[in-house]
């Protein structure tokens, strides 16, 4: 017991960023973890000896938010006002850091969702190439394309976003 608590203790913060990062929605994402802990927790027994347990634990991660993300799509979230998170409202006091933020979210969730998971995967949780494959069940091949093309995108897409375009409003920087 003390073994598979010294294992997964550690992994959490990331589990909550990588789930955060899938789902846009930090209750949804509290619950996705405790779901996927619960999950490994219950089958520990059942993961291999010789594996590692944080690519195993990611992809039991991965997949709930996958089902998730699926049933989701069939139905619309509903919020009640007394649900409302009032953090979830407030407004840092660094304006351009928060457009920022808020504008590199919004890309990446234009992503489709296999390029934004490895994305995600490798850059923000620092899994290698092999990890985020098995993580993902693809080929170590298919995390390095879809990588490669998520980062053009992204930089595609974010500098396309810094033009003047017609309609919308152009906000310029003054030093």
């Amino acid at each position: 017991m003390e073994d598979m608590v010294r294992l997964i203790e550690p992994l959490i913060p990331a589990l909550r960023r990588y789930a955060r990062g899938l789902l846009r929605d930090r209750a949804a994402a509290d619950d996705l973890v405790q779901d996927c802990l619960e999950r490994a927790i219950g089958r520990w027994h059942q993961r291999r000896a010789d594996g590692d347990p944080r690519t195993w634990i990611f992809t039991i991660l991965h997949n709930l938010a996958m089902t998730r993300l699926r049933r989701s799509a069939t139905r619309p979230r509903h919020v009640g006002l007394d649900e409302a998170d009032a953090g979830g409202l407030a407004v840092s006091a660094r304006q351009e850091d928060g457009l920022c933020y808020r504008e590199l979210l919004a890309t990446l969730a234009q992503l489709p969702d296999e390029q934004r998971t490895v994305l995600l995967l490798v850059t923000v949780e620092e899994l290698s190439y092999g990890e985020t494959a098995k993580v993902l069940d693809i080929p170590v091949g298919t995390v390095m394309s879809r990588l490669s093309r998520a980062r053009e995108r992204l930089l595609r897409m974010m500098s396309d976003e810094a033009r003047p375009q017609p309609g919308r409003p152009y906000l310029r920087s003054v030093k």
